[in-house]
């Protein structure tokens, strides 16, 4: 009698971890349909439930670091299930929030101290530890695309529910999401990991200086900050600045959906490429890509079918960047302090995320208008692709001194550097063009529009 077929580790930790992440980030991914509800239902400006999610990107940032290490040292599956329980604890409070600093403890504070556990940080470093390197940025892509399917899912479901049930009753559904995913991580234990034949080299301290006296590893921290920027800017504010230009709030949601699923497809074609190319190449062309999407969206009038289109196309590029920057960290260290090196990358994105999520706030609430914050998208994408052109993905011990001079490698990449900034030239000279042409048509509200929406530099009004 054939004894029954054992799960291997493997497909036990995907699947457990590509749940958990799919939950994870699709819930955190409805935040942009709650932030009409909220803002109206408590009096509150867009920058204070900007702020109060901003606050909760930054507490998740500050505990990456410590439920890497946690994790790295007792196993994932105990730091994942506390990371659920106040992920659970911060939803349920914000739904008894009536003010803008309730909303901030509970979503911001609480809820980012869950995500900080119940996080990419942790998963993608367990699931990491399990595969060789020459399936690793493909499988670290399957699990992040997980995330993506949740998005898909959940923002359309939570829309609905918001409709049906007010935004307050809405939140069960990621509470008992979130229920469930805790209590699947079990597989996602890297206890029975073979401890590392160098210790003495893979202590915490030893490592943190290594990795930060290494310039392509803190390259890769600066870049990854624009990742953070730009996908909690359009997580959280996608939605509004959309009912802004005239689309009705289904059309927002369906937006941010279809963005989730077409990443699905693009994070699991850059898992291919990623792990058959240069994965700082193919980082340099998806920050790229986003640049000129983001351009577009300020250029091209706004209309449903655009909506859409403009949201798959972001979609394709959308979480692409995240295994591919996991795998590098991979490839330079390997993986026995993963879930502390992750933690600090990922602290980086929470920066940018940060600054992404509270800044657009301000900005509209200060202008009228998200433009100006689609223009620094633009060119942060720009300045991460030729950031990404200087990251040596070899192991940190293998890097020649001579291959590191930044002067050096700057001088290789003359002719790139320069249509880098050829092309920033010219989105600056096409927001000032659009300015110039709206303002002459002499229609008074035309040119309150070109004001308020046709430039905006990152700083304000043009003029």
């Amino acid at each position: 009698m054939k004894g029954k077929r054992r799960i291997s580790p493997v497909t036990a930790i995907l699947a457990a971890g590509g749940f958990a992440t799919a939950v994870s980030m699709g819930v955190r991914s409805t935040m942009g349909v709650y932030l009409d509800p909220v803002v109206v239902d408590l009096g509150i400006s867009t920058g204070s439930f900007g702020f109060a999610i901003a606050i909760q990107n930054l507490i998740w940032g500050l505990g990456q670091p410590v439920a890497g290490a946690v994790a790295d040292r007792y196993g994932s599956a105990r730091v994942l299930v506390v990371g659920g329980l106040l992920y659970i604890v911060g939803l349920s409070t914000a739904g008894v929030a009536n003010t803008s600093a309730g909303l901030t403890i509970s979503l911001g504070v609480v809820t980012g101290l869950g995500l900080a556990g119940l996080s990419f940080a942790v998963i993608l470093a367990s699931v990491g530890r399990l595969v060789d390197e020459s399936r690793c940025t493909a499988v670290l892509a399957t699990t992040t695309a997980f995330g993506s399917l949740g998005q898909f899912i959940l923002v359309p479901l939570t829309q609905n529910a918001i409709d049906t049930f007010g935004w307050r009753k809405s939140l069960i559904l990621g509470v008992a999401l979130i229920a469930l995913a805790t209590s699947a991580v079990r597989p996602l234990r890297s206890l029975d990991v073979a401890p590392t034949t160098r210790p003495d080299k893979a202590s915490g301290p030893h490592i943190l200086r290594v990795a930060f006296r290494h310039q392509s590893y803190v390259l890769l921290l600066i870049a990854f900050f624009v990742c953070g920027f730009h996908v909690t800017f359009i997580g959280l504010h996608l939605p509004k600045y959309l009912e802004d230009l005239g689309q009705t709030s289904r059309i927002a949601a369906l937006a941010l959906a279809t963005i989730g699923l077409f990443n699905i497809g693009g994070t699991m074609a850059i898992g291919w490429l990623g792990s058959r190319y240069s994965n700082t190449k193919l980082l340099a062309i998806l920050y790229g890509a986003r640049g000129i999407i983001f351009a577009c969206m300020v250029l091209i009038p706004m209309t449903p079918q655009f909506a859409l289109f403009s949201s798959a196309i972001m979609g394709l590029v959308w979480l692409s960047t995240v295994p591919l920057t996991s795998a590098i960290v991979l490839k330079q260290f390997g993986p026995e302090r993963a879930g502390l090196l992750f933690g600090f990358v990922f602290l980086s994105h929470q920066i940018g995320a940060f600054i992404g999520s509270y800044g657009a706030g301000v900005y509209r609430d200060a202008y009228g208008s998200y433009s100006g914050y689609w223009w620094l998208a633009a060119v942060l994408g720009l300045c991460a692709a030729v950031i990404h052109l200087f990251i040596n993905e070899d192991p940190y011990d293998q890097v020649a001194p001579r291959n590191t001079g930044t002067l050096s490698r700057l001088w290789r990449a003359r002719k790139t550097v320069g249509a880098a900034v050829s092309t920033v030239a010219v989105l600056i000279s096409l927001g000032i063009w659009s300015y110039l042409r709206i303002e002459a048509d002499g229609d008074l509200l035309q040119q309150q529009a070109a004001v308020v929406c046709a430039l905006h530099l990152p700083f304000g009004p043009l003029g």
